[in-house]
């Protein structure tokens, strides 16, 4: 009896040994794992250097991922017609031979990423008729050649990033009539070629990422009307997307992450009516402008992180009637009015973390909503004042509306009225200085109900610090001019008035006077500024009419004489002439009974 666990035994180690044995039957190759059940051969990183034999002809999943695996010929795959995926990624392989994979026609996946491929030749493809998948990144890819993927009508994802791509020729998209998904990333493009892309009419996904690509050009996707999402990411020498750039789209979401444009796209974002999603994050937006997203009625997410935002002016979010979700975060705001958006009420979720903001009553809005709105785990914290720095917007009670979050009105300091009186071509200023909380915006309005601000360009503008200069003041500057100070408490206003003279034409005054050329009207041009000089003393005054006069009376003598010799001249010439002449003679009597004899006879000289 003690014999028969000792048997037992034995029988489950022979068991085992008959096992492992079979596995490495004909039916599975040395150095693989065979999964019967899936029909699956798994020969990942074994070091194989050519593909094993013993293969199953019923294999549908064939991994050699990871192998030393040189080159595909014609016929190596041949016994494995039921294939449905293949995968040969992180080999060796250079050279794929012209029908390669033309015995695979059930095969769905091919994956040939990581290998050494420069050239992948016409028909290298053929017959794939059912290959859904292709992946061809991370090679030495220079050119991807005309009809290289003809004969793939039912590839729905390609993948050629990380290659050294430098030109897509115009038909080597041709026939992928079912592709879906594109992704184009790491390579050394300069355009995208609106040829290549029209062939792509199914396309829905299209991802263009680290590309060295400068500008996008008008009607780049023009023939991409079943595009639903773009992606632009990591286009350093990126600085301008024309207006027409997205014409014929009808895109759901669009991501332009990380370029050098510098303002929002407002002119290529006009064709996407049907936008729900834009990524403007990681480019150097200091300013969102106003209206500047006026066109997307349908935008429900805008995401603009780490854009150096500094300003969302009045109605920056203008237009957005159905915003849900706004990520300003890891920006430079100091506040977020509730001014900046059409309408706050549709709003749910809101990231203004990573800002300094000072936690005045222009953040009130927020503060008021802070329990139905979503910070989505990054709540706000203020930078300001002193008295709240570091706290966080979630965490104040409701007794500190009125305590912390209140504004100063404007009061602009020195009231004392300015009148001055300036000659033309002379330099004008009025002071204007004013304190409150937060700090006053100070702007000026001239006679002519202009507004100029420090960002006027001109003879006139608005110092940093509220002055207002005119710089060659001319009669037409003359008039009231009212100063401005603006914050959100409030304002507060102030009037100076100006008289511009004329300067008499008197030798005494400086001879050499200098006008300035420029832009009369005061608009916003950032011209070269021209001087002309001339002199305005009598001396030069009576000098040039004498020559003046002289000139005309000069060339009025000129004219007298000039008559007077012609008509000299004209009785010499003889007022009349003769001319004589004979008839031609003819055959017989003349009408007048004679001969035909020379005539005479004279002509005046009209």
């Amino acid at each position: 009896m003690a014999c028969c666990p000792s048997l037992g035994l034995l029988g489950l180690v022979l068991q085992l040994h008959v096992m492992a044995v079979l596995s490495q039957a004909p039916g599975c190759p040395l150095r693989c794992d065979c999964v019967p059940q899936q029909k699956s051969v798994l020969c990942a990183y074994k070091r194989l250097s050519n593909i094993p034999d013993a293969i199953p002809t019923d294999t549908r999943l064939l991994d050699l991922k990871g192998n030393k695996l040189r080159w595909v010929e014609h016929g190596d795959l041949a016994a494995y017609s039921r294939l449905e995926e293949l995968d040969l990624s992180e080999n060796s392989i250079s050279v794929l031979e012209p029908n390669a994979f033309s015995d695979l026609q059930s095969l769905r996946v091919l994956r040939l990423r990581s290998n050494q491929l420069k050239l992948v030749p016409m028909g290298a493809f053929s017959r794939l008729a059912n290959l859904t998948t292709l992946d061809l990144s991370d090679n030495k890819i220079v050119i991807l050649l005309d009809f290289t993927f003809q004969d793939l009508r039912s590839l729905h994802n390609l993948e050629v990033g990380d290659n050294d791509l430098v030109y897509v020729s115009n038909k080597a998209f041709l026939g992928l009539v079912g592709l879906l998904e594109l992704t184009i990333e790491r390579c050394n493009l300069t355009s995208i070629s609106g040829q290549s892309l029209s062939y792509l009419r199914s396309l829905v996904t299209l991802r263009l990422r680290y590309l060295s690509i400068a500008a996008l050009e008008e009607q780049n996707f023009r023939k991409l009307g079943g595009l639903r999402g773009l992606e632009i990411d990591h286009w350093p020498l990126l600085e301008y997307i024309s207006p027409h750039s997205f014409q014929g789209l009808n895109l759901s979401w669009l991501s332009i992450t990380n370029t050098n444009i510098t303002t929002v796209p407002t002119g290529a974002l006009r064709n996407l009516a049907h936008l729900s999603s834009l990524n403007l994050s990681y480019n150097p937006i200091s300013v969102l402008e106003s209206w500047a997203l006026r066109d997307l009625v349908r935008l429900k997410e805008l995401h603009m992180v780490g854009t150096r935002l500094v300003q969302v002016q009045p109605y920056g979010l203008g237009g957005l009637r159905q915003i849900r979700l706004l990520n300003l975060s890891d920006n430079g705001l100091v506040t977020l009015e509730e001014g900046s958006f059409h309408s706050v009420n549709t709003l749910e979720t809101l990231r203004v973390d990573g800002n300094p903001l000072s936690c005045d009553c222009r953040l009130l809005w927020i503060l008021q909503r802070r329990k139905t709105l979503n910070f989505d785990g990054h709540s706000p914290v203020c930078a300001g004042p002193v008295e709240v720095q570091g706290k966080a917007l979630s965490g104040f009670s409701d007794s500190a509306l009125f305590d912390h979050f209140t504004c100063q009105r404007p009061k602009i300091r020195n009231r004392k009225l300015q009148q001055v009186s300036a000659h033309e071509g002379q330099v004008v200023s009025f002071a204007c200085h004013a304190e409150g909380e937060p700090t006053p915006i100070i702007f000026w309005i001239s006679p002519q109900r202009r507004r100029i601000t420090t960002k006027s360009a001109g003879r006139v503008t608005v110092l940093p610090e509220g002055t207002l200069e005119i710089r060659y003041a001319q009669m037409t500057d003359s008039g009231t001019y009212i100063c401005i100070a603006s914050n959100a408490g409030g304002n507060d206003t102030y009037f100076a008035t100006l008289t511009v003279s004329g300067l008499p034409l008197d030798s005494t005054l400086v001879a050499n006077r200098t006008y300035y050329v420029g832009d009369l009207n005061d608009t916003n041009l950032n011209d070269t500024r021209v001087f002309l000089k001339f002199t305005l003393d009598l001396k030069t005054i009576l000098i040039s009419t004498a020559m003046g006069c002289i000139t005309f009376l000069g060339v009025v003598l000129f004219c007298f004489i000039m008559l007077f010799i012609w008509s000299r001249g004209r009785g010499q010439h003889k007022n009349n002439f003769s001319v004589e002449y004979s008839f031609r003679k003819v055959d017989g009597p003349s009408a007048s009974g004679g001969q035909g004899a020379a005539r005479k006879f004279n002509m005046k000289m009209i």
